[in-house]
């Protein structure tokens, strides 16, 4: 069992920068692949980025490459999503993820992957 705790959203004017944080609870933490999604209002939740259990590989949306960056740091259980040159499309809830695996392979952009999610940090842009 992996329980996952988001935070760091709020309310940034368009160019602003946000550091989102997922604590989790549980030994799988250090083995498991990591992954943020977000979701608008009336939208599906979508892939925003993906890290691998030793941070050797990432993956990233292709509209948030070069502004976000996605870490972890196994010693304390924390995965990261820091935010740079948010723009108004950024808005949505922010969801942490743990995939069922160290991994990530093709369908690691996808919500079937993951297995435990959080309950979600709300980011706004505004223009």
């Amino acid at each position: 069992q992996v329980q996952l705790v988001e935070s760091g959203g709020g309310l940034v004017q368009a160019g602003g920068s946000l550091r989102l944080s997922c604590v989790a609870s549980g030994r799988t933490f250090g083995s498991r692949a990591m992954g943020w999604f977000r979701q608008a209002p009336g939208k599906e939740r979508d892939f925003v980025a993906a890290i691998t259990w030793g941070s050797v590989t990432k993956y990233y949306e292709d509209s948030v490459k070069g502004r976000f960056t996605i870490s972890r740091d196994n010693a304390k259980n924390t995965v990261y999503l820091q935010m740079n040159n948010l723009v108004p499309e950024d808005t949505g809830m922010y969801y942490c993820a743990a995939n069922y695996q160290g991994t990530l392979h093709p369908g690691s952009n996808t919500w079937r992957s993951y297995e435990y999610w959080g309950q979600g940090t709300q980011v706004s842009v505004s223009s």
